[in-house]
């Protein structure tokens, strides 16, 4: 059962200052589900056949459901009552990719919370029961449309218990979000190469010492560190690498990608990010207002795309 109100009259569960939302008595709402209205009419059904036939015992067990349905809607409410719910870090995603958000449950009390449902505004919900004085962590997932920080939406945490004669809801509003790169683009022209640069660390550059490794060849490679025997077998050209003198360092510009719109530049630069992240070589980053000078590693490469995802969110 989903049931939802115009904003201006929504009470709101509001992270505090920690990020924690707590559950208070006047923000939740409650109605009967269909299966409740049908016991109603049941109810009223005997009311009327218990007086047309001056039944006692009729009369009876009228009030004693009637007191069971009072009793549910206490058990429903205070199901909710008290729930802490916080965001959790949520892990970043691609453009087009799902986005997951991880919410905490706690419950303090010394009764258990059964059937406690959690949505977003759109979609499935995921159901889960407290147990005392413990945790629970639920994972809501939305498909993320836009790059840059994606908004945890507005969640309603649910329940039905105990008889599923009454719906009791609460709207949270929780400090949460999801970081959204730019989906990665097709890879960066060939010219793109990188340059060269005296390395203090050999075992990661490239030069005359001990043997590292193959990668493909590059116009200007030395014909004497090209792995002629890989040749010879029709495997391709490739260059051998030593550990030595000289590491790869490469820039992604956005001023070489200049005919490209906004979006598909963002794309690019993403996809190079992640080739020269993968080929382990050192790059840096040129946007507009932002420069991030070459290194390598998954440091640098987070540091990377967290730029181009944040790139010009203010005039968004």
């Amino acid at each position: 059962m989903r049931l939802s109100l115009p904003d201006r009259f929504i009470r709101r569960c509001q992270s505090d200052a920690r990020g924690v939302a707590t559950l208070a008595p006047r923000q939740i709402y409650i109605l009967p589900t269909r299966y409740g209205l049908a016991f109603a009419l049941l109810l009223v059904l005997m009311w009327i056949g218990s007086i047309n036939y001056a039944n006692n015992l009729g009369f009876l067990l009228t009030f004693l459901l009637t007191g069971l349905g009072l009793v549910t809607m206490l058990h429903t409410w205070r199901n909710l009552v008290g729930i802490r719910c916080q965001a959790l870090r949520s892990e970043p995603v691609f453009k087009g990719q799902t986005a997951v958000f991880r919410i905490q449950l706690s419950n303090r009390r010394r009764n258990e919370r059964p059937q406690l449902n959690l949505r977003l505004e759109e979609g499935e919900g995921e159901t889960r029961d407290l147990s005392t004085g413990g945790d629970a962590t639920l994972r809501l997932s939305t498909r993320a449309e836009r790059r840059g920080r994606l908004r945890l939406p507005r969640c309603t945490l649910s329940t039905t218990y105990p008889l599923g004669l009454l719906y009791a809801w609460s709207y949270l509003h929780l400090d949460g979000e999801v970081l959204v790169y730019p989906a990665p683009g097709d890879p960066l022209p060939a010219s793109n190469q990188p340059s060269y640069r005296q390395s203090q660390q050999g075992d990661k550059g490239v030069g005359s010492d001990d043997f590292v490794g193959l990668r493909g060849y590059r116009a200007g490679d030395s014909p004497r560190q090209i792995d002629w025997k890989s040749h010879a077998r029709e495997q391709g050209l490739h260059t051998k690498q030593f550990g030595g003198d000289r590491s790869d360092r490469r820039w992604l510009e956005w001023d070489a990608l200049a005919p490209l719109p906004v979006e598909a530049r963002l794309s690019a630069l993403c996809r190079g990010v992640l080739d020269a992240a993968e080929q382990q070589q050192e790059f840096g980053l040129r946007l507009p207002g932002l420069v991030l000078t070459p290194a390598r590693g998954e440091k640098q490469r987070l540091a990377a795309l967290q730029a181009l995802a944040l790139y010009g969110e203010g005039e968004r």
